[in-house]
């Protein structure tokens, strides 16, 4: 089965009162989460805007999750590497690159 992704921005950071307006975010603490239906993964990051004077500032009531998202993956967040990280979990848990066999010299364990 495919993974589907799932990106979330979990909190905002700040600052309260600016030339631009109040709530002029400086970071997005974001999450990207990943399933086959069956095994699931995780990468959950931070990134930071600069402050930037000008006609860009959006009011915090009017920001969109969507809007927010464009702002990381245009500020180095790399969403393909992401994925491909929460992707490789999930095939580590299905083929996991390191095992733990029973000891040879233990007892085999019976019920």
């Amino acid at each position: 089965m495919a993974t589907t992704f799932n990106w979330v921005i979990t909190n905002l950071d700040c600052i309260p009162n600016t030339p631009e307006g109040a709530d002029y975010v400086v970071t997005a603490h974001w999450t990207c989460n990943g399933t086959d239906g069956t095994y699931n993964g995780s990468v959950y990051s931070t990134c930071s805007f600069p402050v930037v004077q000008g006609s860009s500032f959006v009011p915090y009531a009017q920001l969109t999750e969507n809007e927010v998202l464009g702002w990381c993956w245009a500020n180095g967040v790399d969403k393909a590497a992401t994925e491909a990280a929460v992707e490789q979990q999930i095939q580590n848990q299905i083929n996991p690159p390191i095992v733990q066999p029973p000891l040879p010299w233990a007892a085999p364990v019976t019920a």
